[in-house]
């Protein structure tokens, strides 16, 4: 593969200012959360993302856009009361999201559909911080009286509570599903501080960090003010009024506060008095988190540090604990603005983040003796698009691009900025370069595109040409058919429309999109078994995020988070001799398998157009549910010359009274091959027609890939195919890894690949060793994956830190010295591997392996005929042999590298074609492959505020 190394793209992240999850802490309950867990993380340019935990392998699931011009300064979730369906089981209630942002406005957002469902504003002050109300305890006993049920269940309504600028604190409501303003519970003092921080000591009691150095306690049931805690005068030469960041309680009622002092300060949830002070930061303290059983606080702020402080024994009988710092940790280059925790029995981390724009994942209970993890600022899905026959790279930012100096060897041909409040969802511009559609919340727009004398000229299709509905369309995944014929478009509400595209008549002005659209309808599936595990998230869960066509443009899928596939197919035969129908062919009904549902008897009217119409692939019902989200979702390109069809007639079909637009049944005969890479790094390939596991995925299951490719914790973002000569290869890349699968080979057997790694990885032997779990092993036991808390992997004994034991002694008798020490880490429970959410190759797995393989050498099978009896190379070769080697005929299975990050895309280059290049290329095999630009975005090119630099800066 030939790679183009780009890092001219600009993509600026945004700034982190707000962290939240969707359920409180659960630190009695087993497992890693439930599985409708979700952290959202709100950033400076208005955007929400929505990252799914995933029992520890984390990966950006939506994101919701906001408005330009604006930003999320706080987030809060709430969950609705329960219910109880017909069968008497018990469903969760709905979660919800609100969000604020230096206005008066609260708003809620609605998850399935992306966008906002209300807005509550009122007559105060801008909105500075939120809280959302603890739930009540809900108990339920026999024989009550219904006013005690109808308080019992009031009280498992989560009001919000929101403080303003001017000192004001509203109350919302969020009963019945509606958010509506409630009253004022406090007015502004004289002075009208800003509250800059809130919390709830206990259902009914607020605590509220303000501007003028005093934190103040309201009751909310009368509105009062129960107590005033003064934090004192400022430091001397700064200013007079110290400013309350950051106020949390913990379990036991205590409110811990962090102010602009770097203090940290623990006052008595009873008394409301001051407890302890800790002077711990050079600047400012801008934000606090708790842990779940509140032997742990956590603090952050201006000076990058993240601080961990615990319990120490009792002091004096009138003192009781005290508290101390116990470490600290520079992982982040700037502020850390936000903070938020999650605890479970196998789940304890803490999730910070600020101006570096980089989620930091930190484990609890296991701080200092397990690495911290850092997540991608980049987009999940890559953001660049090329059109390969005209070598053109496309990107969709927020902020204006500079223009690239042409004696770079690259340059910036064209600017589209757009009108209007919404910000850009998705983008794509078609293979030929002719056309470009932007897809926004209000309407899609469509741009024609003309290269001339190396710039682009840029016009915008008017609404004659692109068809009312289209310009009107409320979409937010855009994408052109490979043939540039078809684009297609799904909505907010996840509906499906098709739009053709045909060439414009330049003496008039004729459409470039016809006015006939195709919707398309997605199976029903039957998820009564899942209602009550994911009834929470309401439709969020069917929510459309890949698209693929095939390599002919006869084939369309589309996947959602749950893990279901829908697939359509082209019936018929180009034709455009003939007119186009909305009406229903009654011979379709008949013919239609799947019709006896009423979803089904719906699509019995389908749109022809051209003699061709959509309809579901027949086998699409027997495509299996993934295991986890696609995130990647691509169909294999043709090696083989497509039989040309022909321009005007489909033989033998004439038109009739009752059919006057005739087609014919014909289903495509091309490459239907679909390849599926879940967020579990478990990989799969479909024969779409048959609705069948490929030949290729039976023999290479996911159990028989390579282990480290498992074990990966970046997901991936995409995918590149190259399939010049006789080159069946798959090129797969996450923010900072790449890895190549050659698809025309099996996998080596996993009884080899248990004791050696590959030569084509160029990973040593030792490195590359399976330990199992009873091996007194510290560094293979830090290396795995399943046995980690959320956060990274274990660290070593030899490379812990001084300051968090792992060893005790146990002492039988009086004899102190007969003392034996213990290891704390063997005497924990390891998880288990389901839990862990990853699967390891068993026995059963192996040998069903090497029945659907045959006798012949694993790595000698190939699907297209060809035999390559090539050995792998010696563990001991280096770099340059191993590659020698491949240049002499010996290629690899797989092959990988981490040279580049963090990675924002790749993109094919090329005026080729992958199904022209491989009929032109048929005898060439050579090394170089598809040509490729390779997009990175490191964060030392981000132009970021300045950092604190404190007095003694070289302490970690």
């Amino acid at each position: 593969m030939d790679i183009h190394r780009c890092r001219f793209v600009p993509y600026p992240p945004s700034a982190i200012n707000a962290l939240a999850f969707s359920h409180p802490s659960t630190p009695k309950n087993p497992g890693k959360g439930p599985s409708s867990l979700r952290l959202a993380i709100g950033r400076a340019n208005g955007d929400i993302e929505i990252w799914n935990p995933l029992r520890g392998a984390w990966y950006q699931e939506s994101i919701l856009r906001g408005a330009k011009d604006r930003s999320i300064e706080g987030l809060v979730w709430t969950q609705d009361p329960e219910d109880v369906d017909k069968s008497g089981n018990i469903i969760p209630g709905k979660l919800r999201l609100f969000s604020t942002g230096y206005s008066t406005a609260v708003t809620e957002w609605d998850l399935g559909t992306g966008r906002p469902v209300r807005h509550s504003a009122g007559n105060y002050g801008e909105i500075w911080c939120s809280a959302a109300q603890p739930k009540g305890q809900l108990l339920k006993q026999p024989g009550r009286a219904v006013g005690h049920q109808t308080q019992e269940e009031e009280s498992q309504i989560q009001n919000l509570a929101v403080g303003c600028a001017d000192g004001t604190i509203v109350l919302l409501s969020t009963a019945d599903g509606d958010l509506q303003f409630t009253r004022i519970l406090a007015r502004p003092p004289k002075k009208k501080s800003r509250v800059l921080s809130l919390t709830f000591q206990n259902r009914h009691t607020i605590i509220a960090g303000h501007a003028d150095s005093t934190i103040r306690i309201y009751d909310m049931r009368n509105g009062q003010q129960m107590r005033n805690m003064t934090l004192g005068a400022g430091p001397m030469g700064g200013p007079k009024e110290t400013l309350v960041w950051s106020v949390k309680c913990l379990l036991d009622g205590t409110i811990v506060s962090g102010d602009s002092t770097g203090t940290l300060c623990f006052w008595d949830g009873k008394n409301y008095t001051l407890l302890q002070r800790i002077k711990s930061h050079d600047a400012d303290i801008l934000v606090v988190a708790v842990s779940a059983d509140g032997q742990s606080v956590f603090s952050g702020g201006m000076d990058r540090r993240t601080i961990l402080y615990r319990r120490t024994g009792s002091g004096r009988p009138a003192e009781g604990h005290r508290w101390a710092k116990i470490t600290h940790q520079r992982m982040h280059q700037n502020d850390v603005k936000a903070m938020a925790t999650f605890e479970t029995k196998g789940l304890s981390i803490l999730v910070s983040g600020g101006i570096d724009t980089t989620p930091i994942i930190v484990p609890v209970q296991e701080f200092g003796r397990e690495h911290h993890r850092t997540l991608a600022s980049l987009p999940q899905e890559p953001n660049v698009r090329s059109a390969s026959k005209k070598r053109l790279l496309r990107h969709v930012d927020k902020e204006p691009s500079p223009e690239v100096d042409r004696q770079s060897g690259r340059r910036l041909v064209a600017k589209i900025a757009l009108q209007g409040d919404e910000t850009i969802t998705s983008a794509d511009i078609s293979t030929d370069g002719k056309n470009l559609a932007v897809a926004t919340m209000a309407d899609v727009r469509v741009f024609d595109l003309r290269l001339k004398f190396g710039m682009v000229k840029v016009k915008k299709l008017e609404k004659i040409q692109t068809f009312a509905d289209l310009s009107k369309r409320q979409a937010k995944i855009i994408q052109f058919s490979p043939d540039t014929k078809w684009l297609a478009t799904i909505g907010a509400d996840n509906s499906i429309q098709l739009y053709r595209r045909s060439e414009m008549d330049k003496e008039k002005l004729s459409p470039v999109f016809l006015q006939t659209s195709v919707e398309l309808k997605r199976l029903r599936r039957d998820t009564s078994n899942a209602k009550t595990k994911y009834a929470s998230l309401g439709t969020y869960n069917r929510s459309i995020n890949r698209l693929a066509f095939s390599a002919d443009s006869r084939i369309l899928a589309v996947s959602d988070i749950s893990g279901f596939l829908d697939t359509w197919v082209i019936e018929g035969h180009e034709d455009v001799t003939q007119g186009n129908d909305d009406g229903s062919d009654p011979a379709d009904a008949a013919d239609n398998s799947d019709s006896s549902t009423d979803e089904d008897s719906e699509e019995d009217s389908r749109t022809t157009i051209f003699g061709e119409h959509w309809i579901r692939n027949p086998a699409g019902s027997l495509l299996t549910k993934l295991p986890a989200a696609p995130l990647v979702l691509t169909f294999r390109p043709s090696t083989t010359q497509a039989t040309a069809n022909l321009r005007n007639g489909n033989i033998g079909i004439h038109p009739i009274r009752h059919r006057p637009n005739p087609h014919s049944h014909n289903l495509p005969n091309g490459e239907d091959r679909l390849f599926v890479l879940t967020a579990e790094n478990q990989i799969y390939e479909y024969n779409i027609l048959s609705g069948k596991i490929s030949d290729w995925s039976r023999r290479n299951p996911t159990s028989s890939l390579p282990q480290e490719f498992r074990d990966l914790r970046d997901r991936a973002k995409g995918a590149v195919w190259d399939v010049r000569g006789r080159n069946e290869r798959i090129w797969l890349y996450g923010v900072s890894w790449l890895w190549m699968f050659d698809l025309s080979r099996d996998l080596p057997p996993m009884d080899d690949e248990q004791k050696d790694l590959n030569v084509t990885n160029g990973i040593s032997k030792q490195a590359s060793l399976k330990r199992k779990r009873g091996d007194n092993d510290e560094e293979g036991t830090a290396n795995h994956p399943q046995i980690d808390t959320g956060a990274g992997s274990k660290i070593p004994d030899a490379k812990l830190g001084i300051g968090l034991g792992c060893k005790m002694s146990k002492v039988n008798g009086a004899d102190a010295a007969a003392g034996q020490w213990i290891n704390l880490e063997a005497e924990q429970d390891l998880f288990s591997d389901d839990e862990g959410g990853y699967i390891l190759a068993n026995e059963s797995d192996k040998a069903l392996v090497k029945l659907r393989r045959g006798n012949n050498a694993t790595n000698e099978h190939m699907p297209n005929g060809h035999v390559d009896k090539s050995t792998d190379a010696d563990t001991s070769e280096n770099e340059e042999t191993r590659i020698a080697k491949m240049r002499g005929g010996k290629r690899p299975v797989y092959w990988h590298t981490y040279k580049y990050r963090p990675i924002l895309g790749i993109v094919p280059l090329g005026g080729e074609t992958s199904d022209e290049a491989a009929v032109s290329q048929e005898d060439d095999d050579s090394l170089s492959g598809v040509e490729v630009a390779l997009v990175e975005r490191p964060l030392f090119d981000v132009d970021l505020p300045p950092q604190y630099f404190g007095n003694q800066e070289w302490d970690p």
